[in-house]
């Protein structure tokens, strides 16, 4: 029999590229989002709309008894702490009050690098969190909520902290995608200084991982840092960008940084290597050629 997985968030950025990569696999796959529009049910695939933050709505999902839930449902809004909290703290508690838990294997939350705040790089699992946006509030406020029931019901858990993922399908509004689109058009474009250190990570290797942890048998419960493990300043992606494009006119320094955002913010990964024996793998020249050729397409 077919195990059930439930995606909460499947038609987002990593969402999709999850389910074109799962899909292959041995899962009857239930995916859940807030959009109306969604693409049509598949041999295997569900599609439903859905919103988490609505409790009324998320009693269809208590007759299921899901094997696995993967939650990447949320945005990011930095300019609405509100709804930033309600979309990712009350969506990720209304679900779990009303999932069925007889047949859970394992919850895989996605978190965020921003729960930890401006403490120091390389940041590692056990640092103590303090976070400065209210995204990363909401995120942390979440992955507690999860911890307390998990000790409640005895479920395991997997909290991934990803740091800067980007690739297909992401929106225009994030760097890389918006640095893509306006060299693509040969635009100028404005830009803070870029000197902070990020880490970026391809979602093709974020996906493999989240793989590797269905398809491992004995999954320990805990946290683990998510990135490819070499911090990058942010003005050598757009350079590096611009550079293989070959037109663009970035004005670095016209833009000026938030005041919840850190100059330096990368990871250990040691921990999510050794217990899932995952290693990205994708080099960040390889990783934006892929994400331009896509954006190409999409542009078309």
């Amino acid at each position: 029999m077919k195990k059930k997985i439930l995606i909460i968030g499947g038609t987002g950025f990593i969402g999709q590229n999850l389910i074109r990569k799962i899909k292959s696999f041995n899962f009857q796959i239930f995916s859940i989002s807030k959009k109306k529009s969604l693409p049509k049910n598949k041999v295997n695939i569900t599609y439903k709309s859905i919103d988490i933050t609505n409790k009324k709505k998320l009693d269809k999902l208590n007759k299921i008894k899901f094997n696995f839930v993967i939650n990447l449902g949320g945005n990011i809004d930095h300019q609405n702490p509100k709804e930033t909290l309600r979309a990712h703290y009350f969506g990720l508690k209304n679900l779990l009050n009303n999932l069925n838990f007889e047949n859970l294997d394992l919850f895989i939350q996605i978190g965020s690098s921003l729960e930890y705040g401006f403490s120091k790089s390389p940041q590692k699992e056990n640092r103590l969190c303090k976070p400065k946006s209210s995204y990363g509030k909401a995120k942390l406020k979440a992955t507690n909520y999860l911890i307390q029931k998990y000790s409640l019901k005895k479920i395991r858990f997997v909290v991934l902290r990803p740091y800067q993922i980007y690739g297909p399908f992401q929106k225009f509004d994030r760097l890389i995608p918006q640095v893509i689109n306006s060299c693509l058009k040969d635009k100028t474009f404005d830009c803070t200084e870029g000197d902070q250190k990020r880490d970026f990570l391809f979602v093709e290797d974020f996906v493999t991982l989240i793989l590797k942890i269905l398809n491992k048998k004995k999954t320990i419960s805990g946290i683990y840092n998510v990135g490819f493990g070499k911090p990058v300043k942010v003005k050598d992606v757009v350079k590096q960008i611009r550079k293989i494009i070959k037109s663009g006119y970035p004005d670095f320094g016209k833009i000026k940084m938030r005041k919840d955002e850190g100059m330096s913010l990368y990871p250990k990964i040691k921990k999510v290597k050794k217990h899932f024996n995952w290693y990205p793998k994708t080099s960040l020249t390889t990783g934006i050629k892929k994400t331009i050729k896509y954006y190409k397409h999409a542009a078309r």
